[in-house]
């Protein structure tokens, strides 16, 4: 399976990795160099198994599991009070690293998630389960700590997450006075079953609490990326994620740029889906594509998945998928929300990031492909 995105073909690059080249359509002078940088904040990630493994190896009755799912196409739609987002996204493998937050520095496992803006971690004011089971931000044992006092929802299809808005230094990205959630409710199923803690926000600001800085935006404030870029690197082991710079030893080749069509998501164009060798013609009118490393899956837009599975030899029953987990163990799911301009949307996730090393240009509002290493 393969995508082009639009006007470049992801199997060969437009410009060389160091060379700064602008990206077709870039305004003039807004080109980024992509050298080395002085003190890039490299980050390693570990892939945990699914949470569907994790929920059966502890018991969880398979109707459970089942009535987790939902359209991962719901994550990217939001409105101006609440945040809705479907943790399908997050049921399947995910990549997770660590973060310190406080003074002394408390450390969280979070998700480094390019398809939302916010930073939230479970908080000693959350008495749940969900909250008990794993690292809790104690507010009193840092002397960097300060109170917000604002409230906010995370909703998501089977419960709500509350968060109450505090500041303090992420210590180990080196980031002063950022603004976080700290929990005040957790619903048990399946938040008491995640690896991970928490979920560290890497869109642009159009999607984030309004009022407050992403952490990208003051860790640019701050001067503390010395080029406006970050990058992601996905192994089936594990991974890295380098806030400020690049490595040419995890990629190869030359690096092909697609520019972002709506400063909301990364999201790009694609010209073309294929399977195989073969072109399937669904984006003939044109397509978009979120570049999402906080999702497993490769989610293909809902018209198409007859045919999708039809190229794959995967008979659908009542579930809309053929044999246990068929659809599933492609790495591919579905969903029926169409991008904000009408084009058919594609969620770009791991499973296909796994093949490229990926590079998210802040200054130009582009991202960048090459073959990993």
């Amino acid at each position: 399976m393969g995508a082009r995105v639009q006007g470049l073909a992801t199997e060969r690059g437009s410009s060389s990795a160091h060379g700064g080249a602008r990206v077709d359509g870039a305004p003039p002078g807004h080109s980024a160099s992509l050298g080395a940088v002085s003190i890039p904040c490299r980050i390693p990630l570990r892939k945990s198994k699914s949470v569907g493994e994790l929920m059966r190896e502890k018991g969880v009755p398979e109707g459970v599991l089942k009535g987790l799912k939902g359209d991962p196409g719901r994550k990217y739609q939001f409105s101006d009070a609440v945040a809705y987002e479907t943790l399908t996204n997050y049921l399947n493998s995910f990549y997770f690293g660590e973060i310190s937050i406080g003074t002394p520095p408390q450390n969280f496992l979070v998700i480094f998630d390019t398809g939302s803006a916010n930073l939230w971690v479970p908080s000693t004011y959350c008495q749940d389960p969900a909250c008990v089971n794993h690292n809790r931000f104690n507010s009193s044992q840092s002397s960097t700590f300060s109170d917000i006092g604002v409230t906010y929802t995370l909703r998501y299809g089977f419960g709500d997450v509350s968060v109450v808005l505090g500041y303090d230094t992420v210590t180990n990205i080196i980031v002063r006075n950022q603004e976080f959630g700290l929990t005040l409710d957790e619903p048990s199923s399946p938040f008491y079953y995640l690896d991970f803690d928490g979920i560290l926000g890497m869109a642009y600001p159009a999607i984030a609490i309004s009022g407050y800085n992403t952490l990208i935006q003051n860790m640019m404030q701050q001067s503390q990326l010395t080029e406006s870029i970050f990058s992601f690197y996905f192994s089936r082991y594990g991974g890295e994620v380098i806030l400020g710079g690049i490595d040419p030893q995890l990629y190869s080749g030359e690096i092909t740029w697609a520019p972002v069509v709506e400063e909301v998501y990364w999201k790009i164009g694609i010209e073309e889906f294929a399977i195989g060798s073969s072109a399937t013609g669904w984006c003939s009118q044109g397509c978009h594509g979120i570049v999402d490393t906080g999702t497993f899956l490769l989610t293909i837009p809902g018209q198409y998945m007859s045919a999708f599975l039809q190229a794959l030899g995967v008979e659908e029953n009542e579930d809309g998928v053929g044999g246990k987990d068929a659809l599933h163990t492609q790495g591919a799911g579905s969903t029926y929300v169409s991008s904000s301009s009408g084009q058919p949307l594609w969620i770009l996730g791991n499973i296909f990031l796994r093949q490229y090393y990926s590079i998210f240009d802040i200054a130009n509002n582009r991202v960048g492909f090459a073959l990993s290493a």
